[in-house]
């Protein structure tokens, strides 16, 4: 019996993300030593940078593995942070933030009602209002930039630090832990496993499956939104397009963490996990200055050798 069988299933995808972090972590120092005598990636100010910027990236999947939990998926994750990033920088004042916010809860709303209510496949339903949204934000910005900016309470949340560590890196560890206590200690958290695992047999035990996946939908419409008024204020402004680049990292970082695409097993930790891997590999592949080309078949490969490194481990436990 290899060291690999011994260690728990739910644990094992935890331990292939932390083992390919210091992996990237090591050829990353080993490139930077080599070529310029210095070592950034070890440095504690590049690496909040870095977790800074992840940190975006880690509220979308945070949300994302909600509904990946119930064996949905939420692909109007870009247009709901973007259109949370227009709506918060054109109210402005002190409810820009609600405002995004609200954007994100309706999204959510929509969602839910179209798959658990309506019945739509998620992948179509999602899709289609990921594709309203975009006509909506088009529509009211004429095809061009808007020129609002970000408040200075977006401004804050984004960039500034807090006793040395970026708040927005307080933001997501905020709805990391909220997260974890719902998925853990609640009987929502309990219902998303449930209904990930047979929801049919879910709704015959008495749980309310309408209810929770909309709850699900909710969540990751509200992640979203926060991610998107995070960016704005990260950016100063909002722009056309700029949630495009976070919807296959999200659902990337929660299913390399170990969460089961079809639903009904996988554990926060490993997203967290998840995140934090494809946030260094981006940042090693730009220290490297690799050609776009090179960035984003090395990017998947490493994707899809973790994926076929988890999938034999669990065949093994089986």
């Amino acid at each position: 019996m290899t060291a690999l069988t011994r260690i728990r299933p739910a644990d094992r995808p935890i331990l292939i993300a932390f083992g390919f972090t210091i992996l990237i972590l090591l050829i990353g120092t080993a490139y930077t030593l080599s070529t310029t005598g210095t070592v950034p990636l070890l440095q504690p100010s590049y690496l909040m940078q870095q977790l800074q910027i992840g940190s975006f990236l880690g509220l979308c999947a945070a949300g994302m593995m909600l509904v990946i939990l119930t064996g949905h998926i939420d692909l109007s994750v870009p247009w709901t942070l973007t259109s949370a990033a227009m709506v918060a920088t054109a109210i402005g004042g002190p409810w820009a933030i609600p405002a995004g916010l609200s954007v994100g809860l309706c999204v959510g709303l929509v969602n839910g009602f179209g798959v658990s209510v309506l019945r739509v496949p998620a992948m179509i339903f999602t899709l289609g209002l990921d594709t309203v949204l975009r006509g909506l934000m088009v529509a009211r910005t004429g095809g061009f930039a808007p020129q609002d900016q970000a408040t200075p309470a977006m401004l804050y949340l984004a960039k500034a630090k807090l006793l040395g560590v970026p708040v927005a890196l307080f933001v997501w560890i905020a709805v990391s832990v909220l997260v974890t206590f719902l998925l853990a200690r609640t009987t929502f958290g309990r219902s998303l496993y449930a209904i990930g695992t047979k929801e049919r047999a879910a709704w015959l035990s008495g749980i309310r499956t309408r209810a929770v996946v909309t709850g699900a939908f909710v969540g990751s419409g509200l992640c979203a939104a926060l991610a998107g008024v995070l960016l704005a204020g990260y950016s100063a402004k909002a722009y056309q397009g700029m949630g495009n680049s976070f919807l296959l990292p999200a659902i990337a970082a929660v299913v390399l963490g170990g969460t089961h695409i079809l639903g009904g097993r996988g554990r926060y930790i490993g997203t967290f996990m998840g995140v934090v891997l494809i946030v260094l590999l981006n940042s090693v592949l730009s220290i490297m200055q690799m050609p776009e080309a090179l960035r984003q078949i090395i990017y998947g490969t490493v994707i899809i050798g973790m994926l076929l490194i988890y999938g034999r481990g669990t065949r093994i436990s089986e």
